[in-house]
């Protein structure tokens, strides 16, 4: 459940009528954003830069375009709809790995990948495969004979093969001859080969099933078998018919997939199996190999995620041993700040062993050498590693929490406590570095500033502008600058003393002497932040300029805060972030200009379960809330994201229970407008239908909106501007029109909710 919200509450979008920012505008048009690119890639020597830009007529559609630093031009590369003028035709498969990515409403190349020599592009469309030759006098996009649909391509790292997924096998062709070869062969039904299976898409952010070796010797992939995976019997309800779907689901407590990890020729041959050891409930969740190409490694997960083990393994004998192991006595999050150095002796590693993620210098024999950063902060990820000059560069939040800033540390660990900053300006500032880390791109944006990208020297100093995307008469945004509201940000205290971080928008036209509606808008789970300075947050600018406070709390669980604050909720959900969200409200209700009779919530997937949450625990103090797309019940959420917090459920009933609103669901007397896609594979609609049968048994009156053949996200035409309208005039009716106070749970029912599911 990676942080819809995050994609719901910025989305960008829209073309323009009046000065008046109106939710068709946001939802229904061009890039409010300006000409902002995204998939920013340094070619491998540095002398091009290609990116993804949305169409000025379609902002879902995607071409590929370059920008050369020599001469400081942008040049359109592909047009994508050239290649496919009819429109996608999209495999099964396909569609359901764009959903993982939430990517299910782009069209056009959505990815393309760089070859070695720097001189040739890979890029699928519409399941197609293109390969497109720059040294040629006339480029033109060249398809690839795959013989089918095919998902995941990449050229090998020395250029020699093109890989794929086809029919859950893996396949390479050879580029010199243009011989396609077929490398596994028992995929098909339960058995996947090459592929990442649902959790690892969903919750791992690993969207790979296989991996080339440096000297194109080998492939390392996965195989997975879902046989054991319990199958859920899915309706999906569309606008004309009506679909059952068989969908593997590994629920909490459920089976998972059989996991192997094999190696592969890309001539051929029967695949190699590597030993992943006596237990095989676990989690195969990193492959990476080593620059000799002789040497890879895994990171495997027992089930209960309390532990990490790093091994190594020599591809010719298949030997291994364990370089290190990370224990938590909560769970261990996984990152992606595993680098091997070049000399061959030793590895860079990301650790949240001092309670903040960290960087780690370790010798190839698994030992210590020194930590390269530490503190009480934390780095978001390493950005780039340049061996020569000793120097790693990182993203975190050292200086301000909602700012993201990109940071200098010194390999040899000198700086560790003091990294220096080489990003300018409050913010958020996205680095991608050249390969050698003689420069890098910086995507920046803050609350008042669209998202620009420029070209710095490793110093941080400015060289040239790819897209400077001023806020001018040319930008879309330009008729809405007045509109345009600056959030406050400020700090509160949890109840066990830990800084809580909120951002709020004012009213058009504030006067302190008015008191005004509240639209208090969260997400509130693991592995997100909202409280965030960057552009785009158009809805909450909407109903500011309705007249509402627009509040955002970040509460106890969620992202870079460190491990303190995300463990609060180890065990059971709801807890600790509803005691945070009802903290803010009481901080809200002692303003004189907040009426607090007329404060609502709305919150989208882990966000729909804390109003589901805050209604049942609270409603005393709130006039209602929306809910779009709620777990009501963790029993039915996968097994990866679920169990990482509570467990198993036959070895935490208590804990399941008090993380389910239908545990507390004698204190819901607010207003409740609940929402759900009619086909979400993810969020499954049971969850919605499960809360309408036992509010309908009590008599709690409800209000429901279902959407027709949707998944997740809401992103069949149209839906977006509906489902904001809703939640618009939802607030505008029971909130801001709410004339008495909102009575008061009964006392006695509230209590018996919390004694009848005490452990």
């Amino acid at each position: 459940m990676r942080a819809l919200l995050f994609a719901t509450l910025m989305t960008v979008a829209l073309p323009t009528m009046a000065d008046k920012l109106t939710i068709e505008r946001i939802f229904d048009g061009g890039s409010l954003a300006g000409p902002a690119p995204r998939g920013l890639q340094i070619s491998p020597d540095g002398s091009r830069i290609t990116f993804l830009r949305p169409r000025s007529d379609d902002q879902f559609q995607l071409d590929l375009w370059e920008y050369r630093p020599k001469d400081n031009s942008t040049h359109l590369l592909v047009d994508s709809r050239k290649l496919e003028p009819q429109g996608e035709q999209l495999s099964d498969a396909e569609k359901a790995r764009r959903e993982r990515a939430r990517t299910a409403g782009l069209r056009g190349i959505l990815s393309y990948q760089w070859s070695p020599d720097g001189k040739q592009l890979l890029f699928p469309i519409g399941g197609k495969l293109y390969l497109y030759n720059l040294a040629d006098a006339k480029p033109a996009p060249r398809a690839l004979d795959t013989g089918g649909d095919v998902i995941d391509p990449k050229i090998s790292p020395k250029g020699r093969f093109v890989s794929y997924v086809r029919d859950q096998n893996l396949w390479a062709i050879d580029l010199a001859s243009g011989e396609a070869k077929q490398l596994t062969h028992d995929g098909g039904g339960t058995v996947h080969n090459g592929e990442a299976e649902f959790v690892a898409q969903e919750e791992m952010d690993r969207s790979a099933g296989y991996w080339w070796a440096p000297d194109d010797s080998a492939i390392a992939f996965e195989r997975y078998d879902e046989a054991k995976v319990p199958v859920t019997k899915r309706t999906e309800v569309y606008a004309d018919r009506t679909e059952v779907i068989d969908q593997r689901y590994p629920g909490a407590g459920d089976p998972n997939v059989a996991v192997k990890l094999g190696l592969v020729a890309p001539a051929g041959g029967q695949p190699r199996w590597i030993d992943l050891g006596k237990d095989t409930d676990i989690y195969l969740v990193r492959v990476k190999w080593l620059p000799d190409g002789k040497h890879l490694t895994y990171q495997r997960m027992p089930r209960s995620q309390q532990k990490l083990e790093l091994k190594l393994v020599d591809a010719k004998t298949l030997a291994q041993h364990t370089l290190l192991t990370e224990t938590s006595d909560t769970w261990i999050n996984l990152n992606d700040d595993l680098s091997f150095l070049k000399d061959g002796k030793s590895f860079l590693w990301g650790s949240e062993r001092s309670g903040f993620h960290h960087l780690y210098l370790y010798g190839i024999d698994g030992k210590l050498k020194h930590p390269v950063s530490q503190g009480d902060w934390q780095i978001d990820g390493v950005l780039a590693v340049d061996e020569h000059n000793g120097t790693v560069y990182v993203s975190s939040n050292r200086d301000f929490v909602p700012d993201r800033q990109i940071y200098a540390l010194k390999l040899d660990g000198s700086t560790a406590g003091e990294p220096v900053r080489i990003s300018q300006g409050a913010g958020t500032h996205m680095g991608e570095f050249a390969p050698n880390a003689g420069f890098y791109l910086d995507t920046y944006a803050s609350a008042d500033t669209p998202p620009q990208v420029s070209v710095h020297k490793p110093d941080g100093s400015f060289v040239s502008w790819i897209e400077q995307n001023k806020l001018d008469e040319k930008h879309p945004f330009w008729p809405y600058r007045t509109s345009l509201i600056k959030p406050e940000f400020g700090t509160l205290k949890s109840a066990d003393g830990q800084t809580l971080y909120y951002r709020i928008y004012k009213p058009a036209g504030f006067d302190p002497t008015k008191k005004y509606p509240v639209f208090d808008a969260y997400y509130g789970g693991p592995h997100a932040q909202l409280v965030v300075n960057t552009w785009g947050d158009y809805f909450n600018q909407y109903m500011a300029n309705q007249g509402y406070v627009v509040f955002t709390l970040d509460n106890r669980g969620m992202a870079r805060r460190g491990r303190k604050f995300e463990d609060a909720i180890y065990q059971q959900l709801g807890a600790a972030e509803v005691e945070d969200q009802i903290a803010g409200i009481h901080w809200l209700k002692a303003q004189p200009w907040v009426d607090g009779k007329r404060i609502g919530v709305f919150g989208w997937s882990y966000g729909g379960f804390m109003t589901t949450m805050m209604l049942s625990k609270a409603s005393n103090e709130l006039a209602g809330g929306v809910a779009v797309a709620p777990v009501t019940d963790w029993r039915l959420y996968d097994t990866f994201y679920t169990e990482r917090y509570l467990g198993r459920p036959q070895d935490n009933e208590a804990g399941y229970t008090r993380s389910s609103p239908f545990a507390w669901l004698d204190g819901l007397t607010s207003k409740l407008y609940l929402v759900h896609g009619m086909a979400d594979d993810n969020v499954l609609f049971l969850n919605s239908t499960k809360l309408m049968a036992e509010l309908q048994k009590r008599g709690s009156q409800f209000q429901l909106m279902a959407y027709p053949g949707a998944k997740h996200g809401l992103n069949l035409p149209g839906q977006r501007t509906h489902v904001y309208h809703l939640i618009a005039n939802f607030f505008d009716r029971e909130v801001k029109g709410a004339a008495q106070p909102v009575a008061r749970a009964p006392a006695a029912a509230a209590s018996t909710a919390a004694n009848a599911t005490a452990p």
